[in-house]
């Protein structure tokens, strides 16, 4: 049987992905056209739930540590939203370049086992019943190399996505955008402010000294396109474009282009290829949305995946990938057009604006804006077992990071018991043997009782997501359905 599984892209996604289907022991290529990887990046934020997910495998400590900063604010529309404490406490950004992101994801990978390959470039697909064939070209010619599934996660203009016929819904006009980091620029700094022009914005962000970071987003016109190098011109003329001037500065140190539309995939998989992050759904710069959607992707097709490529999968477990996802993306593009709209054309939303202003000052409307994307539940229904407020309140949500105790007394967390990837059967009874097994794939844990898992049964799937929670013995039959609807 073909075991192997082809990730195009190299990126947050491609690797999260990889860590993934190694720590299954799925044998995995990556394959990234880059031929090295750029010391510098447009992105830096790891929020909480990103945080969260590396912590559940044990490697979050790689990406930073107590004095890593954390950002404790976010913004609608450029519309700034201050946290409060209790706001702060969940819903924070690590401050962490997405290069260095990259770093420690493929070092992980690697480690597992995966095969991370640069400079190769997919240039023809094809699938068949029996699996993918995929034409890679690298600087020592043309290969082909066959596998069992293909993921793209190779970004907003995927190649995979191409050659393999997906569409999009596409959900707004295309925005363009340059970001360049340049030397203090001198005479006419004060002309130029950071913020929301007619046509667009300008970001000015200090990094270092001696080092500033110049950002654009223009509502109108259209991308260059991702091929062919930024020029300092360019630059010059995105913030000609957004402001009426242009400033003096020398030739920048870094340069990026960005723009694509708003859109998403209508199908994140065809029989044995599958799409991941911005492969899938495309949209601005929306407060680290894009990564934090992204890595979900990545852990959410994982462990499903892996028992598909293992033949373990019960029926529609890999299509349970999309099903759960895919509305996913679906709000955060919309969080995205929708700030849009709050910001152009700007003489026709100045009231709206207005009304924003005063909205956000409340603490409900903060928190609703803030987890539009991040807070995700999954509507998880058995046939014939209680569903909606009739089951318990655990199900289909996030296992949340709590402190118990097993029998010895050992201490440790809940998310210590995701380290390896599997599914874990907690028993909170303190008795052993208390909570009937239920598969072989899923790891059995006895602890004590504790009043923060009003349960005495908790499912949980290797992604972190509550698959079944009972108060009692009569939540048997349920833990078994829901069981095998999870790992056959």
């Amino acid at each position: 049987m073909n075991d192997h599984v082809v990730i195009v892209g190299a990126g947050p996604g491609g690797l999260m992905l990889a860590c993934e289907l190694g720590l299954a022991g799925v044998r995995t290529t990556v394959l990234e056209k880059r031929t090295g990887r750029s010391h510098e990046s447009g992105g830096g934020l790891l929020h909480a739930r990103c945080v969260e997910t590396l912590r559940q495998r044990g490697i979050a400590g790689r990406f930073g540590g107590p004095d890593t900063p954390r950002w404790g604010r976010s913004h609608f529309g450029l519309i700034t939203i201050e946290y409060d404490e209790e706001l702060a406490e969940t819903e924070y950004d690590m401050l962490v370049p997405q290069v260095r992101t990259e770093e420690v994801l493929e070092e992980r990978a690697v480690e597992l086992g995966v095969e991370v390959l640069h400079g190769q470039e997919v240039t023809a697909v094809e699938q068949d019943a029996d699996g993918v064939t995929v034409r890679v070209r690298s600087a020592s010619g043309e290969r082909d190399l066959r596998c069992a599934y293909l993921v793209g996660c190779d970004g907003v203009h995927s190649t995979v996505g191409r050659l393999c016929g997906f569409e999009y819904e596409e959900f707004a006009p295309s925005y363009y955008g340059v970001t360049a980091d340049v030397k203090e620029f001198e005479g006419n700094r004060d002309t130029f402010v950071r913020g929301l022009y007619p046509n667009g914005q300008l970001g000015i962000l200090p990094l270092q000294e001696g080092r500033i970071r110049l950002m654009t987003v223009e509502f109108v016109g259209e991308s260059p396109g991702p091929e062919g190098p930024v020029t300092r011109e360019e630059v010059l003329a995105s913030i000609q474009r957004i402001t009426g001037e242009a400033p003096a500065i020398e030739e920048p140190s870094w340069m990026e282009r960005n723009g694509h539309p708003t859109r998403l995939a209508t199908r994140y998989r065809d029989d044995r290829v599958l799409l991941v992050g911005d492969a899938a759904h495309s949209h601005p710069p929306s407060s680290g949305n894009g990564m934090v959607t992204t890595v979900h992707d990545a852990v959410n097709l994982g462990w499903k995946l892996a028992a598909q490529v293992r033949g373990r999968a019960p029926d529609g477990l890999l299509d349970s990938y999309e099903e759960e996802r895919r509305p996913v993306g679906r709000r955060a593009c919309v969080r995205a057009k929708a700030q849009v709209a709050a910001m152009y054309p700007l003489d026709h939303v100045a009231a709206l604006r207005e009304v924003l202003m005063g909205l956000i000052e409340m603490k409900e409307v903060q928190r609703y804006l803030v987890q539009y994307v991040t807070e995700v539940a999954y509507d998880f229904e058995y046939p014939g077992l209680p569903s909606g407020d009739g089951a318990h309140p655990l199900i289909g949500t996030r296992f949340q990071d709590v402190p118990v105790a097993t029998p010895d007394g050992t201490k440790l967390s809940t998310y210590d018991l995701l380290v390896d990837g599997r599914g874990v059967l907690l028993n909170l009874t303190g008795r052993p043997g208390a909570v009937p097994d239920v598969n072989a794939q899923v790891a059995v844990v006895t602890a004590e009782p504790t009043p923060e898992l009003d349960a005495r049964a908790v499912l949980v799937r290797p992604d972190g997501f509550v698959a079944w929670a009972d108060r009692d013995g009569d939540g048997d039959e349920g833990l078994r359905v829901a069981a095998q609807t999870w790992f056959g």
